[in-house]
C-alpha cells in the first residue's frame, strides 16, 4: 500500500504535494519524505563498528546493500525507547547513499501540500545549525520535517558538498551573469553560494523556497527588461516549503517570458523516477547532490 501511494505521488507533475512518512521518537512526532524511503522494517541485529561515530550503532546487511545504522534518538539527543516492539529502521536513500535510521516507530504516511509546510523560526530551530526544514500540521499536531542531509553530513562529512571540489576545475574567471538559487537548508545555501563565488559567479540571489524565487522571477518580469539581464540560470531544491522545485519549474516552464530560461534541479532526491520526472516538466540539466563541482560545470555550460 505505501509503495503504491509513493508511486502515485512519483508520477504525478508540478502538483505541489509530498508525501511524508510520521514516526515517532520519544513520542515527538519527525517527518521524512517518502520519496527518500526505500522500505522500513523491523529493528534488526546490527554488527558494531570499532571507532565509528557515537551517534552510529553499526551495520547491517538486510540484502545486497550493507548500511550504516544511525540512532536518531542518540543523534537528537532523546532518550531511547524501552519496548523492544517500539524499534523500527527507515531505510532511505538519497545522494547516492542507503542509510538505516533507528526510529521508536512510524505513525503512517500523510500527503500534505508544500504550501501547508511552514519554514521553522531560525532563532528556535538553530539557524544553520538546526536540524528542522519545515514544521507540517496534519490531523491537530505538528510534524517536524527533518534535514536528513544535514544528519548524515554531520556523521559522515564525505556525503556533503565539499567547497574544495571546485579547485578541480581549474583557473577560473570572474562572472557577473545573475544567478539564482532557491535552496531552503541554511547549511546547503551557504555552501552553495561559498562554492559559486569561489567559482567566479558574483551575481547570485538565494531564496528560501520555491515560492520566493517565483515571486522574485515575477518581478524581474514587471521590469519590462529583457529577463536574462536579471537572471541568467535557476538552480532549485526538490524539497522546499510553500513551493517544492518541481512545482517552480513547472511554472516557469508555462510562463512565455520565463520558459526558455535554463533550470538545473540540484538535489539529493535525483534518483530514476525523479529524474523522469524532471524530464517531463522540462529540467535543463538534474543532478545529486553533493556534487558542487558538476553543478559550477554546467551553470558554465549554459550560461558563459
Amino acid at each position: 500500500m505505501a509503495e503504491q501511494k509513493k508511486n502515485e505521488i512519483l508520477l504525478e507533475s508540478g502538483t505541489n504535494e509530498l508525501e511524508v512518512m510520521e514516526f515517532s521518537i520519544d513520542n515527538r512526532f519527525f517527518g521524512i519524505n517518502v520519496a527518500k524511503v526505500v522500505e522500513i522494517m523491523q529493528y534488526s541485529k546490527v554488527t558494531p563498528m570499532p571507532n565509528s561515530n557515537p551517534f552510529v550503532e553499526g551495520v547491517f546487511k538486510p540484502r545486497e546493500n550493507i548500511m550504516t545504522v544511525i540512532n536518531l534518538a542518540a543523534y537528537m539527543g532523546l532518550p531511547p525507547t524501552e519496548n523492544e516492539i517500539r524499534n523500527i529502521l527507515i531505510i532511505t536513500n538519497f545522494n547516492k547513499v542507503f542509510t538505516a535510521f533507528h526510529v521508536h516507530s512510524v505513525e503512517g504516511i500523510h500527503r500534505i501540500s508544500w504550501e501547508d509546510i511552514e519554514k521553522p523560526d531560525p532563532t528556535i530551530y538553530g539557524g544553520e545549525e538546526g536540524l528542522a526544514t519545515g514544521i507540517a500540521r496534519y490531523d491537530g499536531r505538528l510534524i517536524t520535517i527533518l534535514d536528513f542531509e544535514k544528519i548524515l553530513t554531520d556523521i559522515s562529512p564525505d556525503t556533503g558538498i565539499k567547497v574544495s571540489d571546485i579547485n578541480s576545475l581549474g583557473a577560473r574567471s570572474v562572472s557577473a551573469k545573475p544567478i539564482l538559487i532557491a535552496e531552503d537548508s541554511p547549511l546547503l545555501e551557504k555552501m552553495i553560494m561559498e562554492s559559486l563565488e569561489k567559482s567566479g559567479y558574483e551575481n547570485i540571489t538565494i531564496c528560501t523556497n520555491g515560492k520566493e524565487a517565483w515571486e522574485k522571477l515575477l518581478q524581474y518580469k514587471e521590469t519590462g527588461e529583457e529577463i536574462t539581464k536579471h537572471v541568467a540560470c535557476v538552480v532549485t531544491d526538490i524539497e522546499m516549503p510553500k513551493m517544492d522545485g518541481h512545482r517552480l519549474l513547472k511554472l516557469i516552464r508555462d510562463d512565455e517570458v520565463l520558459k526558455d530560461l535554463p533550470v538545473i534541479v540540484f538535489s539529493s532526491l535525483i534518483n530514476e523516477e525523479m529524474k523522469l520526472k524532471g524530464e517531463s516538466l522540462g529540467a535543463t540539466a538534474q543532478i545529486t547532490k553533493p556534487e558542487i563541482a558538476r553543478l559550477v560545470a554546467l551553470i558554465d555550460k549554459y550560461i558563459l
